[in-house]
Protein backbone atom coordinates (compact mmCIF):
# COMPACT_ATOMS: atom_id res chain seq x y z
CA UNK A 1 0.00 0.00 0.00
CA UNK A 2 2.56 2.35 0.96
CA UNK A 3 4.64 1.47 -2.71
CA UNK A 4 1.15 2.04 -4.15
CA UNK A 5 0.84 5.44 -2.63
CA UNK A 6 3.90 6.71 -3.52
CA UNK A 7 3.67 5.87 -7.22
CA UNK A 8 0.34 7.25 -7.54
CA UNK A 9 2.29 10.43 -5.91
CA UNK A 10 4.05 10.61 -8.37
CA UNK A 11 2.77 9.99 -11.20
CA UNK A 12 0.13 12.71 -9.84
CA UNK A 13 3.07 14.83 -9.48
CA UNK A 14 4.29 13.87 -13.13
CA UNK A 15 0.93 14.76 -14.34
CA UNK A 16 1.02 17.82 -13.08
CA UNK A 17 4.64 19.03 -14.24
CA UNK A 18 3.70 17.68 -17.35
CA UNK A 19 0.11 19.51 -17.77
CA UNK A 20 1.52 23.09 -16.57
CA UNK A 21 4.71 22.62 -19.07
CA UNK A 22 1.68 22.26 -21.61
CA UNK A 23 0.01 25.36 -20.64
CA UNK A 24 3.30 27.20 -20.47
CA UNK A 25 4.81 26.63 -23.72
CA UNK A 26 1.33 27.45 -25.38
CA UNK A 27 1.19 30.56 -23.81
CA UNK A 28 4.82 31.29 -24.78
CA UNK A 29 4.00 30.13 -28.55
CA UNK A 30 0.63 32.50 -28.42
CA UNK A 31 2.01 35.22 -26.55
CA UNK A 32 5.76 35.45 -26.16
CA UNK A 33 7.37 34.07 -28.97
CA UNK A 34 10.70 33.39 -27.23
CA UNK A 35 12.56 30.09 -27.75
CA UNK A 36 10.35 27.62 -26.30
CA UNK A 37 13.28 26.36 -23.57
CA UNK A 38 13.64 29.99 -22.23
CA UNK A 39 9.96 30.86 -22.73
CA UNK A 40 8.53 27.86 -20.33
CA UNK A 41 11.58 28.90 -17.70
CA UNK A 42 10.32 32.71 -17.54
CA UNK A 43 7.02 31.83 -17.44
CA UNK A 44 7.39 29.21 -14.60
CA UNK A 45 9.98 31.30 -12.61
CA UNK A 46 6.84 34.24 -12.75
CA UNK A 47 4.24 31.34 -11.72
CA UNK A 48 6.92 30.28 -8.74
CA UNK A 49 6.98 33.89 -7.80
CA UNK A 50 3.51 34.36 -7.75
CA UNK A 51 3.18 31.78 -5.51
CA UNK A 52 5.60 32.99 -3.14
CA UNK A 53 4.12 36.24 -3.22
CA UNK A 54 0.73 34.61 -2.07
CA UNK A 55 1.76 33.20 0.57
CA UNK A 56 3.57 36.07 1.91
CA UNK A 57 0.13 38.15 1.77
CA UNK A 58 -1.47 35.12 3.81
CA UNK A 59 -3.14 33.22 1.08
CA UNK A 60 -2.50 29.46 2.72
CA UNK A 61 -1.66 25.97 0.97
CA UNK A 62 -0.34 26.74 -2.45
CA UNK A 63 2.71 27.47 -2.35
CA UNK A 64 3.13 24.16 0.02
CA UNK A 65 0.68 22.07 -1.95
CA UNK A 66 3.10 23.06 -5.47
CA UNK A 67 6.53 22.76 -3.43
CA UNK A 68 5.40 19.16 -2.46
CA UNK A 69 4.60 18.26 -6.12
CA UNK A 70 8.06 19.22 -6.92
CA UNK A 71 9.46 17.15 -4.21
CA UNK A 72 7.93 14.12 -4.62
CA UNK A 73 9.29 14.27 -8.19
CA UNK A 74 12.76 15.37 -7.04
CA UNK A 75 14.40 17.08 -9.28
CA UNK A 76 18.14 15.16 -9.02
CA UNK A 77 16.51 11.77 -9.65
CA UNK A 78 14.26 13.00 -12.84
CA UNK A 79 17.71 14.43 -14.07
CA UNK A 80 20.72 12.77 -13.34
CA UNK A 81 18.78 9.32 -13.51
CA UNK A 82 15.93 9.72 -15.51
CA UNK A 83 16.00 12.38 -18.87
CA UNK A 84 19.89 13.32 -18.75
CA UNK A 85 20.63 9.59 -20.55
CA UNK A 86 18.04 10.51 -23.30
CA UNK A 87 19.32 14.20 -23.69
CA UNK A 88 22.97 13.41 -24.44
CA UNK A 89 22.39 10.59 -26.29
CA UNK A 90 19.80 12.23 -28.60
CA UNK A 91 21.76 15.27 -29.07
CA UNK A 92 24.70 13.23 -30.06
CA UNK A 93 22.51 11.37 -32.24
CA UNK A 94 21.46 14.73 -34.15
CA UNK A 95 25.26 15.96 -34.77
CA UNK A 96 27.26 14.96 -38.02
CA UNK A 97 29.87 12.76 -36.46
CA UNK A 98 32.21 13.23 -39.21
CA UNK A 99 32.17 17.17 -38.84
CA UNK A 100 32.56 16.12 -34.71
CA UNK A 101 35.49 13.91 -35.46
CA UNK A 102 37.31 17.12 -37.64
CA UNK A 103 36.82 19.23 -34.63
CA UNK A 104 37.80 17.07 -32.02
CA UNK A 105 41.31 18.78 -31.26
CA UNK A 106 38.59 22.77 -29.80
CA UNK A 107 35.19 20.56 -28.72
CA UNK A 108 37.78 18.19 -26.44
CA UNK A 109 39.94 21.14 -25.33
CA UNK A 110 36.75 23.32 -23.78
CA UNK A 111 35.49 20.28 -23.06
CA UNK A 112 37.80 19.05 -20.98
CA UNK A 113 40.59 21.96 -20.26
CA UNK A 114 37.82 24.98 -19.59
CA UNK A 115 35.50 22.85 -17.48
CA UNK A 116 38.75 21.87 -15.39
CA UNK A 117 39.84 25.77 -15.55
CA UNK A 118 36.39 26.93 -14.61
CA UNK A 119 35.46 24.69 -11.98
CA UNK A 120 38.77 26.51 -10.07
CA UNK A 121 38.23 30.13 -10.88
CA UNK A 122 34.71 30.21 -9.89
CA UNK A 123 35.43 27.67 -6.67
CA UNK A 124 38.20 30.39 -5.76
CA UNK A 125 35.94 33.06 -6.86
CA UNK A 126 33.11 31.87 -4.75
CA UNK A 127 35.10 31.38 -1.99
CA UNK A 128 36.38 35.03 -1.66
CA UNK A 129 32.71 36.22 -2.46
CA UNK A 130 31.08 34.51 0.53
CA UNK A 131 33.56 35.67 2.71
CA UNK A 132 32.61 39.24 1.35
CA UNK A 133 29.45 39.28 2.08
CA UNK A 134 29.61 37.49 5.89
CA UNK A 135 28.89 33.66 4.47
CA UNK A 136 31.43 30.86 5.51
CA UNK A 137 31.46 28.76 2.54
CA UNK A 138 34.97 26.26 3.66
CA UNK A 139 37.44 26.06 0.40
CA UNK A 140 36.15 22.45 -0.91
CA UNK A 141 32.57 23.61 -1.20
CA UNK A 142 32.92 26.39 -2.96
CA UNK A 143 34.95 24.16 -5.50
CA UNK A 144 32.41 22.31 -5.73
CA UNK A 145 29.93 25.23 -6.81
CA UNK A 146 32.53 25.77 -9.38
CA UNK A 147 32.21 22.18 -10.52
CA UNK A 148 28.79 21.90 -10.82
CA UNK A 149 27.87 25.52 -12.45
CA UNK A 150 30.94 25.21 -15.67
CA UNK A 151 29.09 22.99 -17.54
CA UNK A 152 27.56 24.50 -20.15
CA UNK A 153 23.58 23.86 -20.88
CA UNK A 154 23.36 25.62 -24.66
CA UNK A 155 19.56 23.80 -25.44
CA UNK A 156 18.29 26.95 -25.45
CA UNK A 157 20.71 28.41 -27.92
CA UNK A 158 20.83 25.96 -30.42
CA UNK A 159 17.51 26.77 -31.30
CA UNK A 160 18.65 30.48 -32.11
CA UNK A 161 21.90 28.87 -33.69
CA UNK A 162 19.97 27.22 -36.58
CA UNK A 163 17.69 29.77 -37.19
CA UNK A 164 20.09 32.40 -38.03
CA UNK A 165 21.44 29.69 -40.32
CA UNK A 166 25.49 29.53 -38.79
CA UNK A 167 27.92 27.41 -40.49
CA UNK A 168 28.08 24.09 -39.48
CA UNK A 169 31.28 24.46 -37.46
CA UNK A 170 29.80 26.56 -34.92
CA UNK A 171 27.38 24.86 -34.01
CA UNK A 172 28.85 21.54 -33.98
CA UNK A 173 31.56 23.14 -31.95
CA UNK A 174 29.06 24.84 -29.02
CA UNK A 175 27.32 21.11 -29.20
CA UNK A 176 29.81 19.19 -28.85
CA UNK A 177 31.30 21.17 -25.97
CA UNK A 178 28.13 20.84 -23.94
CA UNK A 179 27.50 17.35 -24.36
CA UNK A 180 31.19 16.14 -23.75
CA UNK A 181 31.34 18.81 -20.76
CA UNK A 182 28.32 17.47 -19.20
CA UNK A 183 29.59 14.53 -18.64
CA UNK A 184 33.05 15.91 -17.50
CA UNK A 185 31.49 18.35 -15.32
CA UNK A 186 29.56 15.51 -13.69
CA UNK A 187 32.70 13.38 -12.82
CA UNK A 188 34.92 16.37 -11.61
CA UNK A 189 32.08 17.31 -9.18
CA UNK A 190 32.00 13.49 -8.00
CA UNK A 191 35.89 13.70 -7.98
CA UNK A 192 35.97 16.68 -5.52
CA UNK A 193 33.04 15.55 -3.50
CA UNK A 194 35.00 12.41 -2.89
CA UNK A 195 38.03 14.62 -1.57
CA UNK A 196 35.68 16.27 0.56
CA UNK A 197 34.28 13.23 2.34
CA UNK A 198 30.49 13.82 1.07
CA UNK A 199 30.95 11.49 -1.93
CA UNK A 200 29.43 8.21 -2.86
CA UNK A 201 32.07 6.65 -0.58
CA UNK A 202 34.02 4.96 -3.73
CA UNK A 203 36.49 7.19 -3.79
CA UNK A 204 39.74 8.40 -1.88
CA UNK A 205 40.09 11.34 -0.25
CA UNK A 206 43.04 11.47 -1.97
CA UNK A 207 45.10 13.44 -4.88
CA UNK A 208 46.14 9.67 -6.39
CA UNK A 209 42.81 8.60 -5.49
CA UNK A 210 40.49 11.88 -7.12
CA UNK A 211 43.09 11.19 -10.52
CA UNK A 212 41.79 7.45 -10.49
CA UNK A 213 38.29 8.17 -10.17
CA UNK A 214 38.89 10.67 -12.84
CA UNK A 215 40.36 8.58 -15.14
CA UNK A 216 37.93 5.25 -14.66
CA UNK A 217 34.79 7.37 -14.56
CA UNK A 218 36.01 9.38 -17.93
CA UNK A 219 37.78 6.94 -19.68
CA UNK A 220 35.62 3.87 -18.69
CA UNK A 221 33.08 5.95 -19.84
CA UNK A 222 34.16 6.58 -23.10
CA UNK A 223 35.01 3.17 -23.67
CA UNK A 224 31.75 1.87 -22.58
CA UNK A 225 29.94 3.81 -25.00
CA UNK A 226 32.12 2.77 -27.69
CA UNK A 227 31.09 -0.91 -27.04
CA UNK A 228 27.35 0.55 -26.47
CA UNK A 229 27.45 2.08 -29.66
CA UNK A 230 29.24 -0.92 -31.66
CA UNK A 231 26.73 -3.63 -30.48
CA UNK A 232 23.69 -1.51 -31.38
CA UNK A 233 24.85 -0.75 -34.60
CA UNK A 234 25.46 -4.39 -34.98
CA UNK A 235 21.99 -5.51 -34.36
CA UNK A 236 20.25 -2.68 -36.05
CA UNK A 237 22.03 -3.31 -39.42
CA UNK A 238 20.67 -7.03 -38.82
CA UNK A 239 17.00 -5.96 -38.88
CA UNK A 240 14.46 -3.63 -40.94
CA UNK A 241 11.67 -2.74 -38.52
CA UNK A 242 11.31 0.80 -37.64
CA UNK A 243 9.14 0.32 -34.46
CA UNK A 244 11.99 -2.30 -33.06
CA UNK A 245 15.17 -0.49 -34.49
CA UNK A 246 13.37 2.87 -31.92
CA UNK A 247 12.73 -0.01 -28.94
CA UNK A 248 16.51 -0.93 -29.41
CA UNK A 249 17.78 2.50 -29.36
CA UNK A 250 16.10 3.15 -26.61
CA UNK A 251 16.77 -0.02 -24.82
CA UNK A 252 20.58 0.90 -25.43
CA UNK A 253 20.13 4.07 -23.76
CA UNK A 254 18.19 3.37 -20.63
CA UNK A 255 19.55 0.18 -19.95
CA UNK A 256 23.08 1.29 -20.74
CA UNK A 257 23.22 4.03 -18.66
CA UNK A 258 21.96 2.02 -15.93
CA UNK A 259 24.57 -0.74 -16.88
CA UNK A 260 27.06 1.68 -16.56
CA UNK A 261 26.27 3.69 -13.24
CA UNK A 262 26.24 -0.04 -11.84
CA UNK A 263 30.26 -0.47 -13.24
CA UNK A 264 30.97 2.63 -12.08
CA UNK A 265 32.02 4.68 -15.47
CA UNK A 266 30.21 7.71 -16.83
CA UNK A 267 27.23 7.63 -17.74
CA UNK A 268 26.71 11.10 -19.48
CA UNK A 269 29.85 10.36 -21.20
CA UNK A 270 29.11 6.61 -22.21
CA UNK A 271 25.29 8.27 -24.01
CA UNK A 272 27.36 10.78 -25.78
CA UNK A 273 29.58 8.38 -27.49
CA UNK A 274 27.26 5.82 -28.13
CA UNK A 275 25.42 8.33 -29.89
CA UNK A 276 27.87 9.32 -31.87
CA UNK A 277 28.86 6.45 -32.98
CA UNK A 278 25.15 5.22 -33.51
CA UNK A 279 25.00 8.93 -35.61
CA UNK A 280 28.68 7.93 -37.47
CA UNK A 281 26.99 4.61 -39.13
CA UNK A 282 23.23 5.86 -39.51
CA UNK A 283 23.64 5.47 -42.98
CA UNK A 284 24.42 1.82 -42.77
CA UNK A 285 22.25 0.79 -39.56
CA UNK A 286 19.24 2.19 -41.15
CA UNK A 287 17.09 2.49 -44.47
CA UNK A 288 16.06 6.00 -44.94
CA UNK A 289 12.55 4.73 -44.27
CA UNK A 290 13.73 3.43 -40.98
CA UNK A 291 16.07 6.47 -40.37
CA UNK A 292 13.57 9.18 -40.54
CA UNK A 293 11.21 7.11 -38.15
CA UNK A 294 14.01 6.74 -35.56
CA UNK A 295 15.33 9.98 -36.24
CA UNK A 296 11.73 11.73 -35.82
CA UNK A 297 11.82 9.75 -32.61
CA UNK A 298 14.64 11.11 -31.04
CA UNK A 299 14.27 14.60 -32.05
CA UNK A 300 11.03 15.16 -30.43
CA UNK A 301 11.99 13.25 -27.90
CA UNK A 302 14.66 15.54 -27.03
CA UNK A 303 12.50 18.76 -27.53
CA UNK A 304 9.46 17.57 -25.21
CA UNK A 305 11.83 16.48 -22.32
CA UNK A 306 14.05 19.71 -22.76
CA UNK A 307 10.77 21.73 -22.45
CA UNK A 308 9.95 19.62 -19.40
CA UNK A 309 13.26 19.64 -17.89
CA UNK A 310 13.38 23.80 -18.20
CA UNK A 311 9.77 24.45 -16.71
CA UNK A 312 10.93 22.14 -14.28
CA UNK A 313 13.96 24.77 -13.57
CA UNK A 314 11.63 27.80 -13.52
CA UNK A 315 8.89 26.25 -11.41
CA UNK A 316 11.89 24.90 -8.72
CA UNK A 317 12.19 27.94 -7.66
CA UNK A 318 9.62 27.54 -5.11
CA UNK A 319 12.15 25.35 -3.11
CA UNK A 320 14.46 28.42 -2.38
CA UNK A 321 14.32 30.23 0.89
CA UNK A 322 17.13 32.55 0.32
CA UNK A 323 18.09 35.29 2.46
CA UNK A 324 19.69 38.66 1.77
CA UNK A 325 23.20 37.85 2.02
CA UNK A 326 22.56 34.86 -0.27
CA UNK A 327 20.89 37.06 -2.71
CA UNK A 328 23.93 39.79 -2.58
CA UNK A 329 26.64 36.68 -2.79
CA UNK A 330 24.26 35.38 -5.92
CA UNK A 331 24.02 38.69 -7.72
CA UNK A 332 28.38 38.92 -7.53
CA UNK A 333 28.71 35.24 -8.64
CA UNK A 334 26.57 36.11 -11.67
CA UNK A 335 29.55 38.45 -12.71
CA UNK A 336 32.35 35.69 -11.28
CA UNK A 337 30.73 32.63 -13.67
CA UNK A 338 30.63 35.54 -16.86
CA UNK A 339 34.35 36.29 -16.12
CA UNK A 340 35.31 32.76 -15.44
CA UNK A 341 33.79 31.28 -18.18
CA UNK A 342 35.23 34.15 -21.05
CA UNK A 343 39.23 33.00 -19.27
CA UNK A 344 38.26 29.28 -19.82
CA UNK A 345 37.27 29.58 -23.28
CA UNK A 346 39.82 32.21 -23.91
CA UNK A 347 42.79 30.92 -22.86
CA UNK A 348 42.85 26.91 -24.23
CA UNK A 349 41.25 28.83 -27.52
CA UNK A 350 44.75 30.06 -28.20
CA UNK A 351 45.68 26.50 -28.82
CA UNK A 352 42.94 26.00 -31.04
CA UNK A 353 41.98 28.90 -32.67
CA UNK A 354 44.70 29.33 -35.86
CA UNK A 355 44.21 25.64 -36.14
CA UNK A 356 41.09 25.39 -36.80
CA UNK A 357 40.10 28.94 -38.00
CA UNK A 358 37.68 30.59 -35.86
CA UNK A 359 36.51 33.69 -36.13
CA UNK A 360 37.12 36.79 -33.57
CA UNK A 361 33.42 36.84 -32.21
CA UNK A 362 33.63 32.81 -31.01
CA UNK A 363 35.15 33.16 -28.07
CA UNK A 364 32.47 35.87 -27.48
CA UNK A 365 30.01 33.76 -28.50
CA UNK A 366 31.27 30.67 -26.61
CA UNK A 367 31.15 32.74 -23.49
CA UNK A 368 28.04 34.79 -23.81
CA UNK A 369 25.91 31.52 -24.87
CA UNK A 370 27.67 29.61 -22.05
CA UNK A 371 23.99 28.92 -20.81
CA UNK A 372 23.68 27.08 -17.43
CA UNK A 373 20.59 24.46 -17.34
CA UNK A 374 19.57 21.35 -15.45
CA UNK A 375 22.61 19.47 -14.27
CA UNK A 376 23.80 22.55 -12.16
CA UNK A 377 20.72 22.73 -10.37
CA UNK A 378 20.62 18.40 -10.41
CA UNK A 379 23.72 18.10 -8.55
CA UNK A 380 23.18 21.35 -6.43
CA UNK A 381 20.35 19.79 -4.69
CA UNK A 382 21.99 16.39 -4.42
CA UNK A 383 24.38 17.94 -1.89
CA UNK A 384 24.19 16.54 1.62
CA UNK A 385 22.02 18.95 4.12
CA UNK A 386 24.44 21.44 5.81
CA UNK A 387 25.10 25.19 7.01
CA UNK A 388 26.62 25.68 3.50
CA UNK A 389 23.67 23.85 0.90
CA UNK A 390 21.54 26.81 0.59
CA UNK A 391 24.39 29.34 0.17
CA UNK A 392 25.44 26.73 -3.30
CA UNK A 393 21.75 26.29 -3.99
CA UNK A 394 20.21 30.09 -4.11
CA UNK A 395 23.63 30.58 -6.21
CA UNK A 396 22.92 28.31 -8.58
CA UNK A 397 19.45 28.77 -9.42
CA UNK A 398 20.75 32.78 -9.83
CA UNK A 399 23.24 31.69 -12.58
CA UNK A 400 21.24 29.51 -14.13
CA UNK A 401 18.31 31.81 -14.75
CA UNK A 402 19.68 34.86 -15.68
CA UNK A 403 21.75 32.74 -18.39
CA UNK A 404 18.38 31.58 -19.88
CA UNK A 405 16.69 34.75 -19.12
CA UNK A 406 19.25 37.76 -19.98
CA UNK A 407 22.06 35.79 -22.01
CA UNK A 408 19.77 33.67 -24.03
CA UNK A 409 17.56 36.71 -24.98
CA UNK A 410 20.08 38.83 -25.96
CA UNK A 411 22.56 36.03 -27.92
CA UNK A 412 21.77 36.49 -31.48
CA UNK A 413 23.58 39.50 -32.19
CA UNK A 414 26.36 37.65 -31.33
CA UNK A 415 25.02 35.02 -33.36
CA UNK A 416 25.38 37.38 -36.44
CA UNK A 417 28.67 38.71 -35.93
CA UNK A 418 30.49 35.06 -35.18
CA UNK A 419 28.21 33.60 -38.16
CA UNK A 420 29.92 36.83 -40.41
CA UNK A 421 33.59 36.33 -38.87
CA UNK A 422 33.30 32.39 -39.32
CA UNK A 423 32.38 33.12 -43.03
CA UNK A 424 35.16 35.27 -43.52
CA UNK A 425 37.91 33.32 -42.16
CA UNK A 426 36.95 30.07 -43.97
CA UNK A 427 38.60 26.58 -41.53
CA UNK A 428 42.01 25.30 -42.67
CA UNK A 429 41.90 21.51 -43.67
Amino acid sequence: MILAARVGGMLTAFAVLLSVTAVLAYLNERLLHFPTTVGVTLAGTVASLLLMALDALGVPGLRGWAAGLLETLNFTNFVLNGILSILLFAGALSLNAGQMLRQRVSILTLAILSTLLSTFLIGFGAYFVFALVGLHVPLMWALLFGALISPTDPVAVLDLLKRARVPARIETLIAGESLFNDGVGVVIFLVLAGLAGIGPGHAEPSVLGALSLFVREALGGMLFGALLGGVGYLMLRSIEQHAVEVLLTLALVVGGYVAATALGVSGPLAMVVAGLVISAVKERAFSPDTRAHVEGFWETADQVLNILLFAFIGLDVLLTRTTGRQLLASVLLIGVALAARWISVALPFLLVRAREGYGAYTVRLLTWGGLRGGIAISLALSLPDSPFRMHLLTATYAVVLFTIAVQGLTIMPLVYKASAASTETPARS
